[in-house]
């Protein structure tokens, strides 16, 4: 049955979060003032409004229900972590008080022993400490109070991904106020980014999910035949969405609501049993926290509905994989988007400048861009035709070119743009033709007032990539800032900056099939970088020109970006070898006996008197027998591999020795075992199939 919206939506929305209006209506006007003025505009927080703010909101989570509060912080494993202390304070009399102090909201203490820290800290130095992060709402989740916090070393060393993005956010503000500013928008106090993550995810049996040990220890499938139908009619997509999914995304939806997560549309993706969220717009820092949510909420409220959601970038071989496309725009404290081309955008030379500015930032940090979404499972994805390849270009459609182009060659063009579609039937409204198109295959596409970046996987914490875009664009709009500060004609300087910006980095605007192999040639005749793993991507964090890029603006130290690299290194190797040994253990365990039992019983059949003679079915059981003795000797090979890498570590050579050599041989076991999948009946396979994850509901 399917479960309706909960009643009054407008009070049920952000009712668990101590939002602006709680805020108002709690705190005292001098404290809610200068606590605004650090959320809105980004200036330091007065540390002695914090006892005010802690007993305000400790008495506001007592009525939703908390006992407890967490120190919510986002390490660098890319999930979420929490220790639960209860509000509770023992008196004299054997009762107990609820307290929860100022010094207890704005730092909290965990032990940093067990997150990884690429080197940030040593053995002995095991504490991490929490700082609270106002700009970030708490909120009230199954009785325990969140406050959002930012996570760092004994010595001050960022452990986490939100710092570098609160850092990144304040050097972006930085910079796009210096021009604005000189662009006389002199009343701009401060510009956000802002950002909304679209969410893809698969839905499977909760029942056929455990069967499978590849599913429980990687959350993919590293086996599996394709079945005789996959997403080739169209059909899932924007499809009736089924009672039970619909129930589903019905809780996911409340439960969102209640957050303060703006859940806004929801739909069946391309691929069978695939899906998709996607929120409102917000500023990236709480876009960020609210995807974690969602992609909690998603996989709690499935195992209610005796489903399981898969956030793996490519869950399942032969069919589309998952992303996640993010939304990235600037707002100025005004309320203006600043990417925003209005109605006449060749006339709009501030919006042209900013424009510009991306084009250049994504040419030069084009390898920032390509290491911020890397990972094994997003190597798996990129390219695939179903995801953006790994070449980082832009995509701005024909008449933004157009416009660019007659800026940097000062000739008029004549081309005209717009209109009205008519579509042919007198009872449908004439719709205008929108000037830009999203073009699927674009990694980076200008979609009428902002870039969507459609490189990210689904699993991942967009807090990487949105550091990386806000730093880049932060550096260009800082050297536009220096020029048109000491220009007595700004108007002039920035046709003059736009030109020359198109004269060097026009090459990363492609309009065209980024999945055509004649695009890969073109890429690789334009200089544009060709990194194809997440083993080539993330060594370009250590080049000099990026660790300057970061030590400039602040947002990483030189210690900082090497305990990245490291740690993105040691989860590339972790993550194949835990696949390589699930393979081995499958294939040696389930795959191969089951196909051996069958073997065994076809010779029975076949050995007697009556089929002696069955010529077709020894030369199938001939076969067969081959094709299992290639199976153990595959997975002897892996097994082999593994072996042999252990003494490397966690080094560059060995992720080279996994690229080039254990994924390779993963391919040739699971290519062996999907055929034995297709020999046998399926009442002999040991686990579920593609057809039975993919197209069998309850």
């Amino acid at each position: 049955m399917v479960r309706e919206p909960e009643h009054n939506l407008t009070q049920v929305y952000g009712s668990k979060v101590f939002n602006d209006a709680v805020m108002r209506e709690r705190l005292p006007k001098e404290t809610y003032k200068l606590l605004k003025q650090t959320i809105d505009l980004g200036r330091p927080l007065d540390t002695s409004i914090a006892e005010v703010v802690a007993n305000a909101m400790k008495d506001w989570a007592i009525t939703q229900g908390a006992t407890h509060y967490t120190h919510w912080f986002q390490p660098m494993t890319g999930v979420t972590a929490e220790k639960h202390n209860s509000f509770i304070s023992p008196t004299q009399d054997g009762r107990v008080i609820m307290e929860f102090s100022g010094k207890e909201l704005v730092k909290g203490e965990s032990d940093a022993s067990s997150f990884p820290s690429g080197g940030l800290r040593a053995t002995f130095e095991a504490r991490g400490y929490t700082a609270w992060d106002c700009t970030s709402p708490a909120f009230v989740k199954e009785g325990t109070l969140y406050i959002p916090t930012a996570f760092c070393s004994y010595n001050g060393e960022a452990l986490d991904k939100k710092t570098p993005l609160l850092r990144s956010i304040q050097a972006l503000s930085k910079q796009a106020v210096r021009v604005l500013h000189v662009l006389d928008n002199e009343d701009v106090e401060s510009v956000s980014a802002m950002v909304g993550p679209e969410q893809e995810y698969f839905l499977i049996e909760r029942d056929m999910y455990i069967k499978r040990k590849d599913l429980l220890m990687t959350g993919r499938t590293l086996f599996g035949a394709m079945p005789t139908k996959g997403q080739e009619l169209d059909d899932h997509y924007y499809g009736n969405i089924t009672d039970r999914v619909s129930s589903f995304m019905s809780d996911l939806d409340n439960e969102l609501w209640k957050l303060g997560v703006s859940a806004k549309t929801k739909h069946n993706e391309s691929a069978p049993a695939q899906h998709e969220l996607a929120p409102i717009y917000t500023t990236s820092n709480i876009a960020c926290d609210h995807n974690q949510i969602t992609m909690e909420m998603m996989k709690r409220i499935a195992l209610r509905h005796d489903l399981v959601c898969l956030l793996h970038e490519k869950p399942f071989t032969g069919v589309n994989g998952s992303g996640k496309h993010n939304n990235w725009s600037l707002s100025t404290d005004k309320g203006n988007n600043i990417f925003d081309p209005g109605q006449t955008p060749e006339d709009n030379l501030q919006f042209l400048l900013f424009l510009s500015a991306v084009l250049w930032a994504a040419d030069e940090y084009a390898d920032l861009l390509r290491a911020s979404i890397s990972s094994a499972g997003n190597d798996l994805r990129l390219g695939a035709n179903e995801a953006p390849p790994d070449v980082v270009s832009i995509f701005l459609g024909e008449q933004l070119t157009s416009i660019l182009e007659h800026i940097e060659t000062g000739k008029e063009d004549d081309k005209t743009f717009g209109g009205v579609m008519m579509i042919g039937v007198k009872t449908l409204p004439h719709l205008p033709v929108d000037t830009t198109d999203r073009n699927r295959t674009s990694p980076l596409a200008f979609t009428g007032n902002k870039f969507e970046f459609r490189m990210l996987g689904s699993s991942d914490s967009i807090a990487d990539a949105n550091t990386i875009i806000n730093t880049i664009v932060a550096e260009i709009l800082s050297r536009i800032a220096d020029r048109l500060e000491m220009s007595t004609d700004p108007e002039s300087e920035v046709k003059d900056i736009i030109r020359g910006i198109l004269k060097e980095h026009k090459r990363i605007i492609f309009n065209g099939n980024n999945y055509s192999e004649e695009w890969r040639e073109e890429a690789k005749r334009r200089g544009l970088p060709m990194l194809s793993s997440t083993v080539d991507a993330i060594e370009q964090l250590r080049t000099s020109k990026n660790i300057t890029l970061f030590a400039k603006h602040a947002v990483l130290s030189p210690l900082e970006v090497e305990s990245r690299y490291e740690i993105q290194l040691e989860n590339y190797i972790k993550t194949i070898l835990i696949e390589a040994r699930t393979m081995v253990q499958m294939a040696r365990q389930e795959i191969v006996p089951a196909c051996m039992k069958y073997a065994g019983e076809l010779a029975e059949v076949y050995n007697n008197t009556a089929l002696a003679g069955f010529a077709v079915g020894h030369d199938k059981l001939k076969k067969l027998t081959a094709d299992i003795a290639l199976g153990e000797q595959r997975t002897y090979i892996l097994e082999e591999l593994v072996e042999k890498l252990k003494p490397m570590g966690y080094t560059a050579e060995c992720a080279r020795s996994i690229t080039n050599e254990m994924i390779p041989a993963m391919d040739s076991l699971r290519e062996c075992c999907d055929g034995l999948e297709l020999e046998i009946p399926s009442s002999y396979w040991p686990f579920p199939t593609y057809t039975d994850l993919l197209f069998r509901r309850k």
